[in-house]
């Protein structure tokens, strides 16, 4: 990018709407470098809620997952939880239909099996259950 300015460069907007930007334009794993890149803060929490919202709309499930993922963790609101799993269920649909490869439902599990939520053992007996049909190495 063409910004120069370190002071522009660090500031929570600008941060923000290149995020958005990178999630709008198919690149989600840029947008999760920049929260990576930034020290815990209020800020780094805005971009990392921003983040998992705009790749669940867009349906860049794997990284709303893991940003719902870290957002729980930080914080036990049950909307986070809500969010984690539809993106969960949303990149199983996408390995089902062969739009994701099939390994990334290892880190799936890993990421529900962060949850204390009586649902998760639900969502994990179903979704062992499709890989063992379909011979998907889950261990």
């Amino acid at each position: 990018l063409m910004i120069q300015s370190e002071k522009v460069k660090a500031d929570y907007v600008y941060l923000g709407w290149l995020a958005r930007c990178y999630i709008m334009n198919r690149k989600p794993r840029l947008a999760w470098e920049l929260y990576l890149k930034q020290e815990t803060s209020s800020e780094s929490f805005s971009l990392l809620q921003l983040i998992a919202n705009d790749c669940y709309k867009m349906g860049q499930f794997y990284y709303s997952a893991k940003a719902f993922d870290v957002l729980e963790r930080l914080d036990p609101n049950p909307e986070y939880w809500e969010g984690k799993r539809g993106a969960c269920i949303g990149l199983f649909q996408q390995i089902i239909a062969g739009h994701e490869p099939r390994e990334t439902l290892r880190e799936i599990l890993a990421i529900l099996r962060n949850t204390g939520n009586a649902q998760v053992e639900y969502i994990i007996r179903i979704m062992k259950k499709w890989a063992k049909d379909n011979r998907v190495s889950v261990t």
